[in-house]
């Protein structure tokens, strides 16, 4: 499985146009190798970066943080990657507990990548502390939740380019495989023709992901802070797991390409809550009651989360819409979902995850007409997708309407995407440049996001 997870990856990193712009080298003293600093764990994804071992990579992982649940669910989760049964990890742990966390790692820097998840409100003070002392950042999305982050992480990334250093957010989704094989089959004219301008009622692409409170992550159940369902701390939904779709919208329709913010141009946006139960707030947190910052949100006894949001704009002159719903538990059997379109003059892509695809993701092409479409897409699978994703097949399963079964090799999970993109991120490090597109997308990307949100709460 390792070697199939590192040829993805490589598979899926050619292509990436790197910028002019040199950074620092990662250590001066000790060359091509990487020290991470993980500060305030406060989200599970924190974790899941150290879930695997990188080569170049120092064993130690310095921790900087408050004392509390979150920072000791972060160290359980690394004792159970290094005692698991297969292939275990042998991460050490050399921790700082304290108010002053953050004072305590700019100043002793011993080491050179600061990973944050955890808070999101906090997260872009901390990833400007971090650049002003030229750290280089690696950190879980969003990187801003409002427009007060929005300037500071302009500022961060004027500085960051100052201190010749890289700030760097995990966009785990563009390594699930049926994205990556959408993404490329849009690239192929013979199938997909060219992207439509769209409309409202059709937008060119749609992205839209449903999630769940209670789930499972490593195995256990997992509980999360009361703080996640606190929209001044976490964010509302319109900023948050939007930012992966907002990146795909991007990365799928201009691949490869700079998109400016002028390029952007928001239509509607909405936002509305999930209403919890303080049952279900007891499942999901382990805590007895609402906590007093909570009292805000409560009606009754009922918690009020605007967690949800949709947008609908144009990009490049091409309609995007956007989505994401948060429900308190999936049924049994199933989990989070995707389902996404890119409409194009001969095809349309589509991503389902629902009861007929087994709660799997999974691509279809559907035809708009063209002669010898069996053909073609037998040919485009041949010449484009095997010598990247091997054993790949096309079944036809209506008129104009084919499935593409991928290997399950190519299948392997959310978790392990992280890996994936931290492997992309490492190599960023090593050559000392990221894709000329990274920087100037991502500040498209969170402006984009809070344009959403000053729009839905007009």
């Amino acid at each position: 499985m390792k070697y199939n997870v590192l040829a993805l990856l490589a598979i899926l990193c050619l292509g990436c146009g790197e910028s002019k712009k040199e950074v620092k080298p990662t250590m001066d003293d000790n060359p091509g190798q990487v020290r991470l600093m993980t500060l305030d764990p406060g989200h599970f994804h924190a974790a899941l970066v150290q879930k695997t071992m990188y080569e170049g990579v120092d064993s130690t992982i310095y921790v900087f943080a408050p004392e509390g649940p979150e920072v000791n669910d972060f160290l359980n989760k690394i004792k159970s990657y290094n005692t698991r049964t297969e292939n275990p990890t042998h991460w050490k742990v050399d921790s700082y507990f304290g108010n002053d966390y953050l004072e305590k790692m700019i100043s002793q820097k011993p080491g050179n990548v600061m990973v944050v998840a955890g808070k999101n409100s906090k997260k872009i003070d901390y990833i400007l502390a971090a650049v002003k002392a030229g750290l280089n950042v690696y950190a879980d999305k969003p990187l801003v939740i409002n427009p007060e982050g929005f300037q500071k992480l302009e500022e961060a990334f004027k500085i960051a380019n100052e201190k010749g250093v890289m700030i760097y957010d995990i966009m785990t989704e563009r390594f699930e495989v049926t994205t990556g094989m959408q993404r490329q089959f849009s690239m192929l004219p013979e199938v997909f023709g060219q992207v439509l301008e769209g409309s409202k009622e059709e937008p060119a692409i749609i992205k839209e992901s449903v999630h769940h409170f209670f789930k499972y992550v490593s195995g256990q159940p997992l509980v999360r802070p009361a703080w996640f369902f606190d929209v001044n701390e976490e964010g509302e939904g319109i900023v948050d797991v939007t930012t992966h779709l907002v990146d795909l919208v991007q990365w799928e329709l201009f691949p490869d390409e700079i998109i400016e913010r002028a390029d952007i141009e928001m239509v509607e946006a909405k936002r509305w809550p999930t209403i919890l139960t303080l049952e279900e707030f007891k499942r999901v947190t382990g805590l007895e009651n609402y906590p007093d910052y909570l009292q805000k949100d409560l009606e009754g006894d009922k918690l009020k989360v605007f967690c949800n949001g949709e947008m609908l704009y144009k990009i490049k002159g091409k309609y995007a819409k956007v989505s994401v719903i948060w429900n308190y538990e999936a049924p049994e059997g199933t989990g989070d979902t995707h389902y996404s379109i890119m409409r194009g003059t001969k095809s349309d892509l589509i991503i389902k995850q629902g009861a007929e695809e087994n709660y799997k993701p999974t691509l279809y092409i559907k035809s708009k007409g063209g002669e010898n479409f069996d053909n073609v897409i037998a040919e485009a699978i041949e010449q484009h997708i095997n010598s990247k994703f091997a054993g790949t097949k096309a079944e036809k399963v209506s008129e104009d309407m084919w499935k593409i079964n991928i290997p399950d090799e190519f299948k392997i999970g959310h978790e392990a995407h992280f890996g994936q993109v931290t492997q992309n991120y490492l190599r960023y490090l090593e050559n000392g440049k990221l894709p000329n597109w990274e920087v100037p997308n991502m500040i498209t990307k969170y402006y984009t996001t809070i344009e959403a949100y000053k729009m839905a709460k007009e």
